[in-house]
């Protein structure tokens, strides 16, 4: 397992990329979109290129999975692997809002064992090793009690019609972001219904889970991370107690929407 001074190296590491974004934010940069609906900008590419040499000449046996890097398969004889988002929330860090972080993960056999969140713009930094527990700032993190699944906080924009018995508050575009509101008592349940990356949750499902949370996909399975296809059906992080309700909710429209 990572000691402390490799997550306080991370950390730092994490800080000054997330500084260099910021001093980024609100001026003329390229932005553009990857494919429909993916928008990335050219501070994403530098600062994985940054996160990228950092972490690499920290341990550099450890194999490497982003968002803004080509996937290389050599990653998989690798014992460890960085599982990075160099801006999670790239819509936000566009448009000027607030809810986007650097989002970095270390993997070794399949787990998460150490993560880092530095959300400059909310001044925000969140750190987790596997069984030390999680912090927001310092401060140890312990999930909420709520133990029925109406009236559950979730980040959103707008509920479903079949979600209205839930209570809507603010949502970062950062799915980090969001995932770790559940870990802080900002949130109860926070749920996607897609395919999505390793790189948006690795990170913040740690952090979770060492806060108290329960973590899973969309259909209640454990999530694994430096897979060959490095994606999962949704994930769903919950306090413990509504965890099962929630998955029996979702199970029909999981079902539908992971066909492709």
């Amino acid at each position: 397992m990572p000691g402390a001074d490799l997550l306080g190296a991370v950390a730092q590491i994490a800080a000054e990329a997330g500084q260099m974004a910021l001093a980024r934010w609100h001026t003329d940069f390229r932005r553009w979109e990857k494919e429909a609906g993916s928008p990335v900008c050219e501070v994403d590419l530098d600062t994985d290129r940054m996160l990228r040499a950092r972490l690499s000449a920290l341990l550099p046996e450890a194999g490497w999975l982003s968002e803004e890097t080509a996937d290389a398969p050599d990653r998989l004889a690798c014992d460890r692997v960085w599982v990075v988002d160099p801006i999670d929330g790239t819509r936000d860090y566009i448009r000027g809002r607030p809810g986007w972080s650097v989002s970095i993960a270390l993997v070794e056999a399949g787990e998460v064992v150490l993560a880092v969140l530095d959300a400059p713009a909310r001044a925000e930094r969140w750190t987790a090793a596997k069984g030390r527990g999680a912090r927001l700032n310092g401060d140890r993190l312990t999930v909420g009690d709520r133990d029925v699944l109406a009236g559950a906080r979730v980040p959103a924009d707008a509920l479903p019609r079949a979600d209205r018995d839930f209570v809507a508050v603010a949502k970062p575009n950062s799915i980090a972001l969001r995932i770790a509101m559940v870990a802080a008592d900002r949130a109860d349940l926070v749920a996607t219904l897609r395919w999505g990356h390793e790189w948006d949750i690795a990170a913040a499902v740690l952090i979770a889970s060492e806060a108290g949370a329960a973590t899973s996909d969309a259909f209640g399975q454990p999530l694994a991370f430096n897979k060959p296809d490095p994606q999962a059906f949704g994930v769903l992080v919950t306090t413990p107690a509504i965890h099962a309700a929630a998955v029996d909710r979702l199970a029909a429209r999981a079902a539908t929407l992971s066909i492709r």
